[in-house]
């Protein structure tokens, strides 16, 4: 199903899960783990699962095992994300091809950072802009975007921000999915300036449950979320009892979705970091 359709077809709230690939020692073992969770949130029935992909094709072999496997086996409606930067215009094109010819027929089109561990780093591509414009001509792909309740790190206001979620809608986009966020209030700030904006298509926000103090941390720092200190000291204390931050972050997301969900919103956009419980339980709690 296309994005187009799923969004209007689908009765909200509509439910979609991200995952990436697994890297490192043990490669085939993670992977094989990954399958196993994949299985249980394809019990949910989720509209679709995003599958995440390095700059420059650095994981790009594990994506597409991933992708296959969802495609093939559990015959889950999946989006691999497309990374442009770092990325000759020949290799997209191949890869954009190859996704296609395996029935793809969604992409999440970004730009992503530069790695600093990649030997050369193409300059075909140097904006999601630029991305969607390809693809706009050279495929059939339907295409979400990234959006920033918060605006993005490069970007110089959030206003601005906006305006490029815009151009990005006006060039054929068929969904945002957010940045992961803590703070309600920044999203419906967000989500009423974009409204005001002219931006029409559904923005679905992007929920994190938390499973360890030491990732919200590691999360905080990277993207430059904001968090009240009041959750963040709610997390701390349960920093040295990993079950106990895991019910304690499915409590604070089941609450946050639900406030979310009675804003008004489509949909939920789950990343996972491919452990399948703690958002199934979330949707347990809401639903």
């Amino acid at each position: 199903m296309k994005l187009s359709e799923i969004y209007k077809s689908q009765k909200a709230p509509v439910f979609s899960f991200e995952v990436f690939p697994p890297k490192g020692e043990n490669l085939k073992k993670k992977v094989e783990n990954l399958f196993i969770e994949l299985a249980k949130m394809n019990e949910q029935k989720p509209a679709l699962i995003s599958v995440t992909y390095g700059a420059g094709g650095s994981n790009k072999n594990t994506s597409l095992e991933i992708v296959k496997e969802l495609t093939n086996h559990l015959k889950q409606p999946v989006m691999p994300h497309f990374t442009c930067v770092c990325s000759s215009r020949e290799y997209i094109e191949n890869y954009i091809k190859e996704i296609e010819q395996m029935g793809i027929t969604n992409i999440l089109a970004l730009r992503g950072d530069e790695p600093l561990d990649i030997d050369v780093c193409y300059r075909d591509f140097k904006s999601a802009i630029e991305l969607i414009e390809y693809l706009r001509k050279h495929s059939e792909l339907e295409f979400a975007v990234a959006a920033y309740p918060e605006k993005h790190p490069r970007a110089k206001s959030l206003e601005d921000d906006i305006l490029v979620l815009y151009k990005k809608q006006e060039l054929g986009a068929k969904v945002a999915y957010t940045q992961v966020f803590f703070d309600n209030d920044c999203f419906y700030n967000f989500f009423d300036k974009c409204t005001d904006a002219g931006v029409k298509i559904p923005v679905i926000p992007g929920v994190m449950p938390i499973t360890s103090f030491k990732q919200l941390k590691r999360i905080v720092e990277l993207s430059g979320t904001k968090i009240d200190r009041k959750v963040f000291e709610y997390f701390e204390k349960y920093e040295n009892s990993k079950e106990d931050t895991i019910k304690a972050g499915v409590e604070f997301a089941s609450k946050q979705t639900q406030k979310l969900l009675e804003f008004g919103v489509l949909g939920m956009h789950f990343y996972t970091l491919n452990k399948a419980k703690s958002s199934l339980e979330v949707i347990k709690n809401i639903t």
